[in-house]
């Protein structure tokens, strides 16, 4: 039976190499987008890794801290405050902030994020308690505006960009939230009465109008039939004096005897003896004729021969 010789040298040779190559390999770090590593050396820091590929020293280099540079959103629990009129409630933030240092983020402050809820939670603290629980409750522009000001004065110094704080809620005690709620039940009511009465203001004028203008073309209307008819009468006369005036016009152009202008005076004095006027003034020429008609009437008469 052959005998197999184990050359443990170069077993250990290949264990070493293995051993170095893994440990290489596990020093080759892939930083990734919008992330930074600070990175100390011997307990000391050295750098920052931004995005990319990096290799780090074995057992001598180290990550001290991995940075997220992306946006964040921080919302902290209700915090009671006191407002300047002795009003207890409570209000939760919410904070968006950026890391824009790195290395002053993991060195500046131990914590920062409990750093930055203790922070707004005084910063909020002082705020309200120089404002009354009305402009509190109507000023949260204000507030939001004044707390990150503060917020990123304080925090420049941790590597950190406080962008926006938000008030998400504010809760008031129970016995103010009823009375608040019975104020602006009464509001509403309020407003509800003086839209009714606004219309009704605006139908009682609107019906005004409207018997104004119906009054309007009612006296229209009458108007223009008074005027139509007068302007009708008025042809009516114009036409029987345009008769009248055609008539005497025919008669000249007939150049008509003395006979027949007689007979046309006595169809004349006929119409006016009608029996309805009590007095009648004859012309002295119509006289005349009407005393020769009756001399000839009584000559007939006498001539006569009784039977």
């Amino acid at each position: 039976m052959p005998i197999i010789e184990i050359n443990y040298g170069l077993i250990a040779l290949v264990l070493l190499i293995v051993i170095v190559v893994a440990v290489l390999i596990s020093n080759i770090k892939i930083v990734p987008q919008a992330h930074a590593y600070v990175i100390e050396r011997l307990g000391a820091y050295h750098a920052t890794w931004s995005t990319g590929l990096h290799f780090k020293i074995p057992f001598i280099d180290r990550i001290a801290k991995k940075v997220s540079l992306k946006e964040q959103v921080i919302d902290f629990p209700p915090q009671p405050v006191i407002t300047k009129d002795n009003v207890t409630m409570q209000i939760d933030t919410v904070v968006y902030f950026q890391i824009t240092d790195s290395k002053l983020y993991a060195y500046g402050v131990e914590r920062p994020i409990s750093a930055i809820e203790n922070l707004s939670a005084t910063t909020l603290r002082n705020i309200i308690g120089d404002m009354e629980l009305d402009h509190t409750l109507t000023s949260r522009d204000v507030i939001n505006s004044k707390i990150r000001v503060i917020l990123d004065e304080a925090t420049d110094a941790w590597g950190i960009k406080v962008n926006r704080v938000e008030l998400k809620n504010i809760i008031p005690p129970k016995e103010i939230q009823d009375s608040m709620e019975k104020q602006m039940k009464a509001e509403r009511e309020r407003r509800a009465k003086i839209l009714d009465a606004e219309g009704e203001k605006r139908s009682a004028i609107l019906i005004a109008e409207g018997q104004k203008e119906s009054a309007v073309l009612r006296a229209e209307a009458v108007r223009e039939t008074k005027i139509r008819e007068a302007q009708g009468e008025a042809e009516a006369i114009l036409s029987v004096q345009r008769a009248l005036a055609d008539s005497i016009k025919l008669l000249n152009e007939a150049a008509p005897s003395e006979g027949v202008l007689t007979i046309k005076s006595l169809e004349a004095f006929e119409k006016a003896a009608d029996g309805k006027a009590t007095k009648i003034i004859i012309p002295s020429n119509i006289q005349g004729v009407a005393g020769l008609a009756a001399s000839m009437k009584e000559l007939f008469t006498t001539d006569t021969p009784k039977a």
